[in-house]
């Protein structure tokens, strides 16, 4: 597992920020070929992680094997809080099963703003008892208030939580350092902080490491070690 701590002095090249990208594909259609493609991708920069569909996390981590290379999938997304805990904590136990070393979970965000606090929790504590391997929990930061923000991030500590992270997607929000931040700020010891939402440029991914993230989720991560900054390019 890549040892990944947000430096001290922000000096990193391109190429030096690979250690924190979770190097993301999930878009529907993509091929075989194209998977194992993406995974010989992380394995050649050094990537953080492959994020990519369950569905191929059998094939991918069989790809990535003695690489140091994480397997990262997602659960409960892109449309968040629509599975039953039922449901989401047998999907995050099969997942496991595959190969998966982290899962990103959709949260209950309906659940929270109803004040049904005790089920947000328990859903998020479901996945982390039944998949036994390091749960990043999508706040989705925007869409709520600043009260269902503290109640949000404590909760999904109680739960569990390895990480905090501020949103599921660029759909609901480019990711901001002031989140960031925030999510630093509030996190008990042990808790990190993953950054997600149109990461998409060299200067933008510095700044979210500065900011506290140690992981960032994105679909232009070639691009940015390189420093093109494509603009482009679709970023989870």
């Amino acid at each position: 597992m890549t040892d990944t701590t947000a430096p001290a002095a922000l000096s990193l090249s391109p190429a030096e920020l690979a250690p924190y990208i979770q190097h993301t594909k999930i878009e529907p259609g993509a091929t075989r070929d194209e998977m194992i493609a993406h995974a010989r991708e992380a394995a050649e920069h050094g990537f953080n992680a492959a994020m990519i569909p369950a569905s191929w996390i059998r094939e991918v981590a069989s790809e990535l094997a003695g690489t140091g290379v994480e397997i990262a999938s997602a659960l409960d997304f892109p449309t968040v809080g629509v599975m039953t805990s039922a449901g989401k904590a047998a999907e995050a136990e099969a997942i496991a099963k595959l190969g998966a070393t982290q899962l990103d979970i959709g949260v209950q965000v309906g659940w929270l703003k109803s004040g049904l606090y005790d089920a947000f929790r328990d859903d998020i504590a479901g996945v982390v008892k039944a998949s036994g391997i390091p749960v990043k929990v999508m706040l989705e930061l925007p869409l709520l208030t600043e009260s269902e923000k503290d109640a949000a991030v404590d909760l999904a500590m109680e739960a569990g939580a390895a990480f905090l992270k501020n949103a599921s997607s660029g759909q609901i929000e480019t990711a901001s350092p002031d989140n960031i931040r925030y999510l630093v700020g509030r996190a008990r010891e042990g808790v990190k902080v993953k950054a997600s939402g149109s990461i998409k440029t060299y200067h933008q991914a510095l700044e979210l490491i500065g900011a506290g993230a140690v992981l960032l989720g994105t679909s232009a991560g070639t691009s940015i070690i390189s420093d093109t900054g494509d603009d482009s390019t679709v970023s989870y």
